[in-house]
Order: C-alpha cells, then structure tokens, then sequence
C-alpha cells in the first residue's frame, strides 16, 4: 500500500479530472477503505482543495466545477529544480517515467505563477540536452536563470568567468544557447571582445547581468550549441580507458553499470569491465557501485585515484570511531 502522501497525491490527481467518483470506486483504484478515502478527503480539505461529497448508497466525491485551486508555493530555485529535474526524466535519463514526467511538468507549469513560468519556459526553450556521464559542480540556480533568461530574450549578457588555469576576466557576449552536457551546464555565445564563439562553463561563471542591448543571432559555426561544446571538450579534455577485473557475475555488473561500459565473461563468478570516460572519479564511482572486489588493469592515473579516494575513506572512519 502506497503511504499517505503517495495516495494523497494519487487522490488528487483522480479529482482533477473533474469527474464524478463513487466512494466505492475511488477507494478500490487507491486501494483503501472507505474510511480511509474519507480522512484522505478530509486531508485535501484541509490544504484548501474544495472536494464535494455526495452522501447516500451511491455517494462519491468530484472537485468543485470551476473552483480555484491553491496556488503552487515555490521559489525561484525550487521552480528551476522541478524544470531540471522534471525535463532530464522526461528525456530518458531515467528510464520508463518519460510520459509520467512530461504529464508532471505540464501540470506544474499550469498552476505556476507567471513569474515563475517565465523563468521555467526560458530555461527549457534555451537548452539543448547530449547525455554523457559526469560528476559536475553545481551551478547556482540564479545564473542559470538569468543567463537563460539572456538567451531567450537575445539580450547580450556580460559576466566574470575563471579559466581553466584560474585567470579571471570580464566577457561581454551574444548568449546563444545552454547546453546540459551530463552534470555540467554550458553557454554557447558570441565573444563581443574576442570577436569569436566560445562555450563558458556556468559553474565558472558569476554575476550574470543583462545589459538591455538585444542583438540579432549569428550563424553558429556547427551543426547545434550541443556539438560546439563537444568539439571544445574534445579539445581540451583527457580522455581515459579504465579497466579492471571484477569478481562478481557478468550479469550483476552489467545490471550496475548499463551502458555506461563493456563487461566480459572471464569465468563464472568473474569479469573485466571497460569504460571510456573523462572522469577518474566516476570511474571509481562506478566501480564502488558493483559491491565486489576488484582489481585494476589501468591506467595508472586510476590506480593512484583510487589510493587517495580510499585514504580519505579511512580518515573519515576513523574520525567517526
């Protein structure tokens, strides 16, 4: 049986239809009695949803025709969250709730204040997805608004960016588009000053300020804002081929792993698993995932990550003891 606020939610949502529901049929879909449904009633009363009840052999309960609804109290971050969140599922990074997520968001964007919607109908119009695998840092919700917010608007945008080797510098862009690349988000933009593309990370960025100036979009140098930024990562990024020999079935490591690497049967009870990826860290966070131990073939880089990441470990445990 679902808990109290799964079903209450799943009550809900049966109401919305606006039709009429027989207490006896209402109860059987949420699977409970009929005393039950009615305390789960009185819950939505309480949070000022008007439910009407019908009383007699074949009472029920139907939503007030036309009634206002509470209106939905979020703030701005909480309203990006629900955007990112809802939309990533609802593009398949976790499979088998697409329709349910994309069924979500469309409820959510409904009862959502103007304001709010605004900001959540910038960010999905100005972001381009290409899955990958990362460990990102986080980026603070208020850039990510207001920098898809610059896009939507074709607003030129002007910020402090950190490169790699740490500089910092003022830029002055043509925001094009955001890219949601794995757990990492990118700006795809005209440099006003260096008088060429370039795709900023936006965990790099800060205090995004719109100028008032709009400007008319320049023809991108690739086929879209997710493959410019691939081709920039490409350039740039090193690439690792991890490997090690696991001892746990193929079948389980498979299951842990997905797609995100190739595992062979070395034996029963034993296999290698192959990954290509950028990030030692999720390279060791896959391997951890499986539960089992294991040995590496490589790289080295991998080897040593693993030695640090498991010295932190035992300090940690050691301060808990």
């Amino acid at each position: 049986m679902a808990n109290t606020s799964s079903r209450t939610l799943r009550l809900l949502s049966l109401l919305q239809t606006h039709r009429y529901w027989p207490g006896s049929e209402l109860a059987e879909r949420l699977e409970v009695s009929v005393r039950t449904l009615r305390r789960d009633v009185d819950r939505l009363r309480e949070l000022g949803y008007p439910v009407e009840a019908h009383r007699g052999v074949d009472g029920g309960y139907q939503l007030a025709a036309g009634a206002a609804l509470p209106p939905l109290v979020v703030d701005d971050e909480e309203a990006v969250a629900l955007a990112i969140g809802l939309r990533a599922a609802a593009q398949g990074a976790v499979a088998g709730i697409e329709e349910s997520s994309i069924s979500a968001l469309t409820k959510v964007v409904q009862v959502m204040p103007p304001r709010l919607r605004r900001r959540v109908d910038a960010l999905q119009a100005v972001t381009v997805p290409a899955t990958t695998v990362d460990n990102g840092p986080q980026v603070e919700a208020g850039v990510l608004t207001t920098v898809a917010q610059a896009c939507r608007d074709e607003e030129r945008l002007r910020f402090t960016y950190v490169a790699r080797q740490g500089e910092h510098s003022d830029r002055h862009v043509e925001p094009h588009r955001l890219v949601s690349l794995g757990r990492r988000w990118y700006l795809v933009a005209y440099d006003l000053t260096r008088q060429d593309w370039r795709s900023f990370r936006l965990d790099r960025l800060s205090e995004p300020r719109g100028t008032g100036a709009r400007f008319r979009p320049r023809a991108l140098p690739a086929e879209n804002a997710a493959e410019f930024v691939r081709q920039g990562i490409g350039s740039i990024q090193t690439t690792y081929t991890a490997q090690a020999v696991i001892e746990a079935p193929a079948e389980r490591v498979r299951a842990t792993i997905g797609r995100w690497g190739t595992v062979e049967e070395l034996g029963t009870g034993r296999c290698r698993l192959t990954m290509t990826t950028d990030s030692l860290h999720w390279a060791a966070l896959a391997l951890g995932s499986v539960g089992a131990e294991f040995r590496v073939l490589g790289p080295p880089e991998l080897a040593g990550h693993l030695r640090e990441v498991g010295a932190r470990f035992t300090r940690a445990a050691a301060k808990a003891s």
